[in-house]
């Protein structure tokens, strides 16, 4: 039975559709956004539409950016040889709100999950050996604490070990089955101080 007009009913499904956003949730979204001054909502739709056309990939590290090569890549204070490996973008930035890593960073957009289908192929590994051709001291693998990305840090291990780079995991700390965007930035700066040479 449906309680709202169409037009509702179709703002609630589409808002329901975001990540976290259950039936309840995306109701009272939608009455929020009706109640908002027009000029409100037109300018976060403008800003999402905007956001959607012109933000990419870094060229460099593979984090999303509205630059062909983001703030972190293009700074020239950050340490271009020590390479931080991360899942995604989040990732990068619950890292970055330590304030205390000053590498850089590779964004895999991904984990090796063969349950889900997800392959070595399916995330940017092919990059970042790329980038391991250039002058790279160590690699840190700050991937999450789960099946999938103690089996993605494990491959990416056996990958660059062989080119003679050192390979570092970040320490414990870090909950197993926890996302590290979740996580508080002490765990996480205890988890990046206390990484241990694979």
């Amino acid at each position: 039975m449906e309680y709202y007009s169409g037009k509702i009913n179709q703002l609630i499904e589409e808002l329901a559709h975001l990540p976290g956003i259950g039936a309840k949730s995306a109701q009272r979204l939608a009455f929020y956004l009706l109640n908002q001054p027009e000029e409100n909502v037109k300018r976060l739709a403008d800003v999402i539409v905007d956001a959607r056309e012109h933000i990419r990939y870094c060229r460099e590290c593979y984090t999303l950016t509205d630059r062909e090569v983001c703030p972190i890549c293009s700074n020239e204070n950050r340490d271009h040889r020590t390479i931080m490996v991360v899942e995604n973008t989040r990732d990068l930035a619950a890292y970055e709100k330590t304030g205390k890593y000053e590498g850089v960073y590779h964004v895999l957009h991904g984990a090796i999950s063969p349950m889900l289908g997800i392959g070595p192929g399916d995330i940017r590994l092919k990059e970042l050996m790329t980038r391991l051709q250039q002058d790279v001291g160590e690699v840190i693998i700050a991937t999450n604490s789960s099946l999938e990305g103690e089996t993605t840090a494990m491959y990416i291990s056996k990958l660059i070990k062989p080119t003679g780079i050192k390979v570092s995991r970040i320490a414990s700390g870090v909950p197993v089955g926890g996302d590290l965007e979740c996580i508080d930035e002490v765990t996480l700066l205890r988890a990046l101080e206390g990484r241990v040479e694979l």
